[in-house]
């Protein structure tokens, strides 16, 4: 692609070289610059891109964007100053890639939690329901029905916009995607078109990327800021942040809600561990999901596709055959009837949502066992609270080891232990070793006691001093209660 096409609606404040350049790749990491590539010098968090322009042009960049110019230009790189580098890559990979966004209706869903059930359960739904769909989460990327392995909750624009193209060159008519504060803040959605946004629910975390609660707010409520008049605003009006997110949206604002008055409503009328029988709207569905948690999300499910115009009746049918996503309260069973359950959940809210589903099902005498971690090089401040919860929610509460990164596992659990009353502290065991924590509460469960292995979900891996190996909840479950 030439390079004056490529700079197409870029507000562009100095160019230095010539424009009939041909550009055969994009890059933002000078790692990855191949020959007649475009280099865009982003500042992040840690690096900048700027250092690393000479490295660029010597593996062949023939384009820099960047921010600020050097001192000494080279006649055969064309320079491109911009005031915002970060925001120009993500409309640099729009027209890099041709729009992609615009060919099919691509549908963000950002909260805290949430965010990966909502959009699984979208796709799951608009796949049965007969299209061709794209799916972008935390777990995995899916174009029409092909995995992709994910590596990032919202990748970057360039991966971002290839990936969406490759769903419209197969065909996908919609796609649905999670979308992080982190990529918000990071202009990573830059350029790309939503035919609408869904807000889940707002608690606390990522304040480590944030520092404040209220920036943490202006994050999500920047990505319905930015939406168009031709696409809709879904909130949670149960949330207190719910009609924050819709106070500056031109979109068409719509909201749903389990107790307060709202566009789309439900009830749960029955709940047992392998489903629940809703009342949405005026119909009773049945779904194979648990807890007031998964109510919202298939509330949130159910408003988009009406706002997507799909037929109610088949909404219904299609939301009672589907299933939640991997790690999202997951269950297995052992031979001797003790249920384990395998859950994200790694924030307060989350820990407790997930913890008060589980003593609504409980029946006299079962037993509640915690086993839960937090992971390391992230909000310290949410250690003390999610052990608390679990430590008021639980009767036997495992303090054990998450991803601890490049920090000490044991500091991390000093944390934590924090958050455990001198009362409570005769029900709970701190057990480094997480596999061993995983093993140690299935010891202690009786027949009919539930065990919940919480914060890592559908992870496959352990990283511990910046080293990845593989560690899954539910096989360690399952190899336990096989034993047994």
């Amino acid at each position: 692609m030439k390079l004056k096409e490529l700079l197409h609606a870029i507000p562009v404040k100095q160019l230095e070289g010539p424009l009939e350049v041909t550009v055969e790749a994009l890059s933002f990491d000078s790692r990855a610059v191949a020959q007649d590539s475009l280099f865009v010098a982003v500042r992040g968090v840690h690096v900048d891109g700027h250092n690393y322009i000479d490295k660029a042009i010597a593996l062949g960049a023939t384009v820099l964007v960047l921010e600020a110019l050097p001192l000494h230009l080279k006649p055969e790189v064309t320079y491109v100053l911009v005031d915002d580098s970060s925001y120009v890559l993500g409309l640099l990979a729009t027209n890099f890639y041709a729009d992609p966004s615009k060919e099919l209706k691509l549908v963000g869903v950002t909260g805290t939690n949430g965010k990966t059930t909502v959009a699984t359960l979208l796709y799951n739904l608009f796949e049965n329901l007969g299209y061709q769909v794209g799916l972008i989460s935390t777990v995995e990327n899916r174009v029409a029905g092909r995995v992709i392995p994910a590596t990032h909750t919202t990748p970057d624009p360039i991966a971002l916009n290839a990936l969406l193209r490759q769903m419209v060159d197969e065909g996908c008519d919609y796609c649905f995607m999670e979308v992080s504060s982190h990529a918000i803040v990071q202009q990573r959605i830059a350029g790309l078109r939503f035919a609408g946004g869904i807000f889940t629910n707002l608690t606390h975390d990522h304040l480590d990327f944030h520092e404040t609660f209220d920036n943490y707010i202006k994050a999500k409520k920047k990505f319905f800021d930015d939406l168009d008049r031709y696409a809709f605003a879904l909130t949670n009006l149960d949330d207190r942040n719910g009609k924050i997110m819709l106070q500056n949206t031109v979109a068409h604002k719509k909201t749903y809600g389990l107790r307060t008055m709202a566009d789309f409503k439900a009830k749960i009328t029955e709940s047992h561990f392998d489903g629940m029988l809703l009342q949405v709207d005026t119909h009773d569905l049945w779904v194979k999901l648990v807890g007031g948690f998964n109510a919202y999300n298939l509330l949130a499910v159910y408003g988009a596709a009406i706002l997507l115009e799909q037929e109610t009746m088949k909404v219904l049918i299609g939301l009672s055959e589907i299933s939640g996503a991997e790690g999202r309260f997951e269950t297995v069973r052992s031979k001797a009837g003790i249920v384990g359950i395998v859950d994200y959940a790694h924030t307060p809210d989350a820990v407790e949502n997930v913890l008060e589903t589980i003593n609504a099902l409980r029946k006299t005498g079962q037993q509640i066992i915690t086993v839960l971690g937090c992971g390391g090089d992230r909000d310290k401040t949410k250690r003390p609270e999610m052990a608390a919860v679990a430590c008021k929610m639980s009767d036997k509460f495992i303090i054990t080891s998450d991803n601890p990164r490049t920090e000490d596992p044991m500091e991390i659990i000093k944390d934590m232990e924090a958050g455990v009353p001198a009362g409570a502290r005769k029900h709970v065991l701190t057990i480094a070793d997480r596999k061993e924590a995983i093993r140690t509460a299935c010891q202690l469960a009786q027949p009919g006691d539930i065990i919940l292995v919480a914060g890592k979900g559908h992870e496959k891996y352990q990283e511990i001093q910046g080293v990845r190996q593989h560690f899954d909840d539910r096989e360690i479950l399952e190899e336990t209660f096989n034993e047994q």
